[in-house]
């Protein structure tokens, strides 16, 4: 489950009646594409034979070079699911980043679904007692890479839905608290512009 019960507008396309801009949709795709690419060998480790992970990803990136519709890229979907269903752990959670990265072109707001399935596949792989640690390393690496453009958006996002993605994004979440903390910081302690100073 990674949706809220009321879908934000900044994730809702312009066409649809929210904010979103085709420009940062499709940044949102490229991110959460790069995210379910960074966790794809967990799934490919075990199933080496089966492409369909791997062509969900490809259908994002063609989606956004405009070279296939929203539906083509949206049929991908199912069946990196479809490639998720028979597995557990860290190859399933993997091929779950896949598909919600395609489900991208259709639905800006699984964007974090393709991060949150990727933190919890960095966190499977890893052994029992290194496994937040895992995941949080996932979490700065995805946190990251966020292009500035969509930065904001993303962090803000991930502070509203974290308690719907399993609390994954605690360590975003914290940095985007520690960051405000500091502007506010600054802002407080800024000198004080004068009357003097405003007629000047």
């Amino acid at each position: 489950m990674i949706f809220s019960e009321i879908r934000d507008p900044k994730l809702i396309t312009v066409r649809r009646g929210g904010t979103l801009r085709d420009a940062d949709h499709r940044l949102l795709a490229v991110w959460a594409a790069d995210y379910a690419q960074h966790v794809l060998h967990l799934f490919e480790q075990v199933q080496p034979s089966d492409d369909r992970p791997r062509r969900a990803i490809e259908q994002v990136h063609a989606w956004v070079r405009g070279e296939i519709t929203m539906t083509q890229a949206r049929t991908a979907v199912g069946h990196a699911i479809g490639a998720a269903r028979a597995l557990s752990g860290a190859a399933r959670e993997a091929a779950y980043a896949a598909g919600q990265a395609a489900a991208v072109a259709h639905v800006a707001a699984h964007e974090l679904g393709a991060a949150a399935y990727a933190i919890r596949a960095a966190r499977a792989a890893a052994p029992k007692d290194e496994r937040m640690e895992a995941g949080r390393l996932e979490c700065q690496w995805q946190c990251a890479q966020l292009p500035s453009a969509i930065r904001e958006l993303v962090l803000d996002d991930q502070r509203l839905r974290n308690a719907y993605c399993w609390f994954v994004f605690d360590c975003c979440t914290a940095e985007r608290i520690k960051k405000l903390e500091r502007v506010e910081k600054k802002r407080l302690t800024a000198p004080k512009k004068s009357k003097k100073d405003d007629e000047a």
